[in-house]
């Protein structure tokens, strides 16, 4: 029995499958080699992405998720160049998986591609390898032609949090293109400077609501006691999800002053808002705000419900 598991586990053995004339049979010693988990397996999947059958080829890019490093960082940006484009699709995806700041290596020289699905798809890999030197090409990215390229970019330079990058990223919050927006107001989440919060603020006055939203939750992390007067501007929104994201922060930054403005709210028939509401009024404990909860003591949806009791109890415990 044991010379069965060593004779299984040598890859050199495993390998003999990819000189098969089947592909299906080239296939099924990729998913052995990728199943042995031995990083002795990169050299031979690198090898199968050149394979002449492009199912081969895609089933190698997709082995190469079980592994890390620069050998397989280096392997997949090959292949997003392939002819074929599920192999190309397989090789983006598994370099997101990769986890090595090493392996960025491999990826960092490729950061100024004139090909644009192998730009975004580097753009993605190197995100949460959170490497120092692709903030620069990240930057530079911004004022590509493509949105989708400027979205990953930005979110690149936000996985780095590094405050010499909030000019760019307040630039990028001006972006032409609603969700570039989105994404660089996101990324100024990490920071509590002045220029960070002023971004989020002036982004609640964004003509695309999805961007007023981001703009409003972002604030519960960058802002300041500064930034409340412009969260309760939002509060009447036209969008019931600005809202809602707006009286979360202002929970979050126990803006006890907003309470009497949120609490009307709970009238509005939304029941995710009203659930939000009740939480936050629960959160700020104002005992004004007591008879604004109590008619929705019984509403009709659970989670109100809920969070109304919850609520109510807290105000009269912080009464006592």
């Amino acid at each position: 029995m044991t010379a069965l598991f060593e004779e299984f586990d040598d890859i050199a053995d495993l390998a003999l499958g990819l000189d098969d004339p089947s592909p299906g049979t080239r296939i099924m010693a990729v998913i052995d080699l990728a199943d042995s988990a031995d990083p002795a397996a990169i050299p031979y999947l690198t090898l199968a992405t050149s394979d002449p059958d492009a199912g081969v080829r895609k089933q190698a890019a997709l082995a190469l998720t079980s592994f890390d490093g620069p050998m397989t960082a280096a392997a997949l940006v090959i292949a997003l160049s392939d002819t074929d484009p599920a192999v190309r699709e397989a090789a983006a995806l598994s370099l997101t998986e990769l986890k090595d700041p090493k392996a960025g290596d491999a990826i960092l020289p490729h950061l100024g591609h004139s090909d644009e699905f192998k730009l975004l798809s580097c753009f993605a890999g190197i995100k949460e390898l959170r490497r120092a030197e692709a903030m620069a090409p990240a930057i530079t990215a911004f004022s590509h032609s493509s949105p989708v390229v400027r979205v990953q970019a930005v979110g690149v330079v936000g996985w780095l949090q590094d405050d010499t990058s909030l000019t760019a990223l307040r630039e990028a919050a001006m972006d032409s293109d609603p969700a570039v927006r989105r994404a660089a107001l996101a990324a100024l989440g990490f920071s509590k400077s002045d220029t960070a919060q002023q971004a989020l603020i002036d982004a609640l006055k964004d003509p695309e609501w999805l961007v007023r939203e981001a703009a409003a939750e972002t604030l519960a992390k960058s802002g300041s006691a500064s930034c409340v007067p412009a969260l309760r501007s939002v509060l009447t929104d036209d969008f019931w999800q600005v809202r809602l994201k707006a009286v979360r922060s202002l929970g979050k930054l126990g803006a006890t002053e907003a309470a009497m403005q949120i609490g009307p709210m709970m009238d509005l028939d939304v029941p995710n808002l009203r659930k939000e509401c009740a939480a936050v009024l629960g959160e700020l404990a104002v005992p004004e705000t007591r008879a604004f909860l109590l008619p929705f003591e019984n509403d009709t949806d659970p989670d109100v419900r809920k969070n109304v009791r919850w609520a109510l109890g807290r105000i009269d415990k912080a009464a006592a």
